[in-house]
């Protein structure tokens, strides 16, 4: 199977010239460049994830991906993620499916539980439903992605009784992703419905993942399925040497990870620590395209991947810097990653 390297935002708000936050249509109008630079570039997938935060832009991932399906040819269009848990798994089908109509086939979505929790109370969901919403929502889908007549029951949500829901695709299956962060329970459940899983790397070394991926593949094999592609996700940036990227890319990196951690209550992140995590056994991608193209085919190995998402926006790295690592990674690093894959 051909290696697929593919880019991740959540069309985090960078500032402008006099260092004030960019309005968040100028971030989207922003996304829509660079996926219509991804796809140019020959790189195989593009995805936007949702958030309800002030310090992204995109609350809704499927407009976005809508209209790049529209100015864009062949990249394939999803989320990083949907955040399944507070959204209606028929109209998250409805509308991908319309996603996948628009771009001829090129749809896909990833359903997770998110990285947040901010859609609950502004989606008037109680926290303490957090499990049973997400576990009924994904049978829920499972069964709507059969694309036939369907009965469904749940503890939370209204009883459905279904005809075919509509728009079906024309391939009779929209590609469908749970993307999983590091609990057991998650992946023996994405086994179970069949759906491959975006493995979330943002701390540490890819090889604490690996225990993950290995009874992922027992559970499939398990449950009598076959194997399913495994994804990583993991935030990165590219310049034309290490020192430039580095220089470029940690101060926006730590200053994004104290937001979350001051929120989080973690300790402050030091510029060390930011920079241990650009080494061989980090969680970020950061360097010259030999170096990240050698980082991102060791964690593909060793992960049995076969697809890599570069979150390649991050805090308020600006426009001309992403779209700079944008060239670099597809023109350099994605076929640098197939070579050394292949060897």
């Amino acid at each position: 199977m051909r290696p697929e390297l593919g880019l991740d935002t959540f069309g985090d708000i960078a500032d402008d010239a006099d260092g004030r936050p960019l309005h968040p249509a100028v971030v989207i109008r922003e996304v829509m460049a660079e996926g219509e630079l991804a796809d140019r570039s020959g790189l195989d997938f593009f995805g936007v994830g949702e958030h309800h935060r002030v310090d992204y832009a995109v609350s809704a991932p499927d407009i976005v991906l809508a209209a790049l399906a529209g100015r864009t040819e062949r990249i394939r269009l999803g989320t990083s993620v949907t955040v399944l848990s507070s959204d209606d798994p028929i109209r998250v089908f409805e509308r991908f499916s319309t996603i996948d109509a628009i771009s001829r086939g090129r749809a896909e979505v990833t359903v997770g539980r998110g990285s947040f929790v901010e859609s609950f109370p502004l989606f008037g969901l109680d926290l303490q439903d957090y499990e049973t919403l997400f576990s009924e929502k994904l049978d829920l889908l499972a069964a709507v992605l059969q694309e036939r007549p369907f009965t469904w029951k749940g503890s939370i949500r209204p009883p459905v009784q279904a005809q075919l829901i509509q728009p079906r695709t024309e391939s009779g299956r929209l590609t469908t992703w749970v993307g999983v962060g590091g609990t057991p329970q998650s992946v023996v459940r994405a086994a179970g419905y069949g759906f491959p899983i975006v493995i979330a790397n943002i701390g540490g070394s890819a090889r604490q993942f690996v225990p993950l991926a290995d009874l992922y593949r027992r559970a499939l094999a398990q449950a009598g399925r076959e194997t399913l592609p495994v994804s990583v996700h993991s935030p990165g940036y590219v310049a034309a040497t290490d020192e430039q990227a580095r220089e470029e890319f940690l101060g926006h990196f730590t200053a994004y990870m104290n937001v979350i951690g001051r929120e989080r209550r973690w300790a402050p992140m030091t510029r060390e620590q930011a920079l241990a995590q650009t080494g061989p056994e980090g969680a970020v991608y950061c360097g010259s395209p030999e170096t990240v193209a050698h980082k991102v085919a060791a964690t593909m190995r060793l992960l049995g991947a076969s697809r890599f998402q570069l979150k390649y926006s991050v805090g308020t790295l600006p426009h001309e810097r992403r779209m700079e690592s944008i060239r670099l990674y597809a023109a350099e690093v994605a076929p640098r990653v197939r070579e050394l894959l292949a060897g």
